[in-house]
């Protein structure tokens, strides 16, 4: 019996969480649809619809001048529907018969939306845990071979490498790789308490063949490690640790750390255009809520933080690449149409981003039921 409760407990513990993910990507869809409505309305488009949510209408209210708000059974989606959105229309007010460049306006400020609200996030997460940093341990500043001041030191905490911000083990490795045995390289620290610029000599040269070469990365930078009787690293030298900075620092990194995040999500694109990743690191909305309830469960309000962000950057990045039925593709068809002084065919072009909807949903689902195999 005390099983079968322990057991319960853990399920809705996890269903909390799940709910809890649903609620994170329910605002970053809200948001970026409110984008479009601000943006609409600022413009006066006329608008038919703002819906949160998919499916049937749970609740609706109509306003004065028609526009229906509606909240919808399935909470992953959301939309803001424009008069005459794929359509020739005789309202002057209708989304095609405004000026190209107002709908160009209108149709970035979803994605917008995203990424200011994500470096919001990000400012509150390093507000409230501190800036991510690496923490040195276990350094070999005093050698024979090497002047002590262009060594780490024991519980040193680096801020920044080469002219660029660390947060991880890889963005150390960013910085230093390609140097070689004996090159002086800038680093900012924190040590004792106080930031400082320092300069730290390679001990060896820092070529890193993968992510995980760390062992180049400490021999490298003079930091030992301990190893298992197998070779294999079983306490590091570097650790993540936070560290409080001022108000403006605190914004310069994280527009920086959003830049990184959208860096990532380019590099995971290039990566599958290429082949070099393989379709099944991808996943759909059931994919994506998954993992979000799973960091959460690990890492609490910080992760949640962290990861609402990085779907906030991905929503934006996402909306903006050039794929029928996106924001992106909507904005490729108001530029040519700037471009020509006259729109291609509405028709046309509303077939395009109709069935590109449908296959970015047949798409969605795919990834998802392949994660399951």
């Amino acid at each position: 019996m005390n099983l079968l409760l322990a057991s319960f407990s853990q399920i809705m513990s996890y269903v909390g969480y799940i709910l809890l993910a649903i609620l994170v990507l329910l605002v970053m869809i809200t948001v970026h649809e409110l984008g479009h409505y601000i943006a609409g309305k600022i413009f006066k488009f006329k608008i038919d619809e703002f819906a949160i949510g998919f499916g049937p209408k749970l609740f609706k209210k109509t306003k004065k001048n028609g526009e229906v708000f509606s909240v919808r059974l399935l909470p992953v989606g959301g939309f803001c529907a424009f008069h005459g959105e794929d359509e020739d229309n005789q309202d002057k007010d209708a989304f095609n018969n405004k000026p190209a460049w107002q709908r160009i306006i209108v149709l970035i400020s979803g994605a917008l939306m995203n990424y200011l609200l994500a470096v919001m996030l990000i400012a509150l997460m390093f507000g409230i845990y501190g800036h991510t940093a690496m923490l040195t341990l276990y350094t070999d500043g005093e050698t024979e071979q090497y002047a002590y001041e262009y060594s780490l030191q024991d519980r040193d905490i680096i801020i920044r490498a080469d002219g660029k911000n660390v947060y991880l083990v890889t963005d150390l490795m960013n910085a230093i790789d390609g140097g070689e045995k004996g090159d002086l390289v800038d680093f900012e620290i924190i040590r004792n308490g106080e930031i400082i610029d320092a300069k730290i000599m390679l001990r060896s040269n820092a070529n890193f063949d993968n992510v995980e070469d760390v062992r180049t990365l400490y021999n490298a930078l003079g930091i030992t490690y301990q190893t298992a009787e197998d070779g294999t690293i079983v306490s590091s030298g570097l650790y993540a640790t936070g560290v409080r900075l001022g108000f403006f620092s605190t914004l310069g990194r994280s527009f920086d750390y959003s830049f990184k995040l959208a860096g990532t999500i380019f590099k995971i694109l290039g990566q599958l255009l290429t082949g070099n990743l393989g379709i099944k690191s991808m996943g759909g909305t059931v994919t994506t809520l998954s993992v979000t309830a799973d960091a959460i469960k690990v890492g609490g309000f910080r992760n949640l933080l962290n990861i609402a962000s990085f779907i906030g950057v991905n929503l934006a990045v996402f909306n903006l690449l050039p794929i029928p039925a996106l924001d992106g593709s909507r904005v490729v068809f108001g530029l040519i149409e700037w471009i020509r002084r006259k729109p291609l065919n509405r028709k046309v072009e509303g077939i395009i981003h109709t069935v590109g909807f449908v296959l970015i949903l047949l798409f969605a689902v795919f990834v998802d039921v392949q994660q399951c195999f």
